[in-house]
């Protein structure tokens, strides 16, 4: 890289001299330390001594630096700003977060792919997480979305299975397409998802040039207790953009942080990326009638039907301080709610209420919510729980610590925290919800919203992939797409000829 051709990213290490003045070198129990390029010995020979205490601080915590990676969404890039509510929409939500226009809440974000390690390529064909934190005044609200408003599964205990055959042969340890195809084959629920994301939709352009999307249904609920079930969207200001197969692939060797560099550069510049969101809002009413089950991830909501209602604004205007701390420590939760805004029904949201959390205390430990950057910091905490290993803050002091208490310890707040009652009654059972209308809508997205140039990439980037799969694996894989339209399967079947005729020629 020349030196002309330098970005934001290169010359962090340049700007942070010019603007700051050594410090005094210390030990992690903030004593002044000698030399951290020399250790304590018996002559320039002899052995290392215990008594180096530089020398086992700086190892010990060292050896002690990584931290388990997540199992999911491990690649990613983080930013901070603020949301703010340009519409209202108080008869539909009483969250403190949307209750004037004008309202700032700050925030932070973090995108990322699904399937591949820490070290992946930004550009490889995935989803992209698109998981918000908002940090209001009745605690932190987590929207913990994709780039995509539908999933592949829609019962959660699918979950492990399906992230298993994305990751890698537990015996080869590499990616093994005869997974990825059999899996999906198999669940023809995947049909809707696999279908966008083998579109260029599958290798957005960076992070700034991708919609994010709540994906799954949840419930919002106003100042009078009426509620109504919504969707989540924020769409990019930048414009859609995305990178062919080819091209992505062509990045991935060259630059694999492409996305993250693109973010990190684009704020540090001062062209701060901005999302407007929407909603759909669908009665229940409406949802007890409507053809399709509402609370299937693998469906989205027809515009035509459910309009999209704008909220407000998120821009992203402050890069991390420092990656670590920021974003490889942040946990966002699917069960973090507020007032306001509560779960629905979906299998899928109810499955990720208890598995955030959970991962959450096994990779980052019990008080992770005490980390700055998970910190509730615009509300006070009040609760029963203390200790607990790297407890950060004054673990409530002298506070009482068991309820109900006569000694004025935290209270419930009824009025705020009592969530809508639905009334249930149904049967205790294993529902098999493999065959609920896996195809219809995937007929709409290949004949209505894919033009002729969109469907040639998404049969071309199948193939491409489907190729390396066993051959009875094609078979059945082309039968349900087929399933979507007789021409999808019909030109998947072609293209898989071709490259099996090209094969034999070489």
């Amino acid at each position: 890289m020349s030196k002309n051709s330098r970005d934001k990213a290169a010359d962090q290490l340049k700007e942070f001299r010019e603007n700051n003045d050594p410090t005094t070198l210390t030990t992690s129990h903030g004593a002044p330390a000698e030399s951290i390029t020399d250790s304590v010995t018996v002559g320039p020979r002899g052995p290392i001594l215990l008594q180096d205490i530089t020398l086992i601080d700086h190892m010990a915590h060292f050896d002690r630096e990584r931290i388990p990676e997540r199992v999911v969404h491990a690649k990613g890039a983080g930013a901070f700003g603020y949301f703010e509510v340009t519409h209202d929409i108080t008869k539909y939500c009483k969250a403190k977060v949307f209750e004037n226009v004008g309202k700032r809440t700050p925030m932070a974000v973090r995108f990322s792919t699904v399937g591949g390690e820490s070290g992946s390529a930004d550009t490889a064909r995935d989803p992209r997480g698109f998981a918000l934190k908002f940090y209001t005044e009745e605690g932190n609200w987590d929207l913990v979305g994709n780039n995509t408003p539908i999933f592949f599964i829609r019962d959660p205990i699918l979950f492990p299975s399906f992230i298993h055959t994305q990751k890698r042969n537990p015996v080869t340890h590499l990616k093994d397409p005869d997974m990825f195809w059999d899996f999906i084959s198999l669940r023809r629920e995947t049909t809707h998802q696999v279908s966008f994301l083998f579109t260029d939709r599958g290798t957005p352009d960076g992070y700034r040039h991708m919609n994010g999307y709540g994906s799954h249904t949840f419930k919002l609920v106003n100042a009078d207790n009426e509620a109504v079930y919504c969707k989540f969207h924020l769409k990019t200001d930048q414009g859609i953009r995305n990178l062919t197969g080819e091209k992505a692939q062509e990045i991935s060797g060259l630059d694999p942080d492409y996305a993250m560099r693109d973010l990190y550069n684009a704020i540090a510049s001062g062209n701060s990326p901005s999302w407007t969101m929407y909603l759909q809002i669908m009665t229940f009413e409406q949802a007890e009638k409507w053809r399709f089950n509402p609370f299937d991830v693998t469906k989205i909501w027809p515009h035509s039907e459910f309009p999209l209602i704008p909220v407000g604004k998120m821009v992203l205007n402050r890069n991390p301080k420092n990656y670590f701390a920021e974003v490889e420590q942040i946990a966002f939760a699917p069960a973090n709610f507020v007032p306001g805004i509560e779960p629905s029904p979906d299998k899928m949201l109810q499955g990720r209420l208890f598995s955030y959390n959970d991962t959450h205390r096994h990779r980052l430990g019990t008080n992770y919510a005490q980390l700055p950057v998970n910190c509730p910091y615009a509300t006070k905490v009040g609760n029963y729980q203390r200790d607990g290993p790297q407890t950060f803050n004054d673990n409530h002091s002298g506070v009482p610590n068991y309820y109900p208490n006569s000694f004025n310890g935290p209270i419930a707040n009824v009025n705020r925290a009592t969530p809508h009652t639905v009334q249930v009654i149904g049967d205790v059972k294993r529902y098999n919800t493999a065959d609920d209308d896996n195809f219809t809508q995937v007929t709409v997205f290949w004949r209505k919203v894919l033009n002729e140039q969109e469907r040639t990439a998404l049969v071309n980037n199948i193939v491409g992939h489907l190729c390396m799969a066993q051959s009875f694996l094609q078979e059945r894989a082309i039968e349900n797409f087929s399933k979507v339209d007789p021409e999808y399967g019909r030109r998947i079947r072609e293209g898989l000829n071709r490259k099996e005729e090209g094969a034999k020629l070489m």
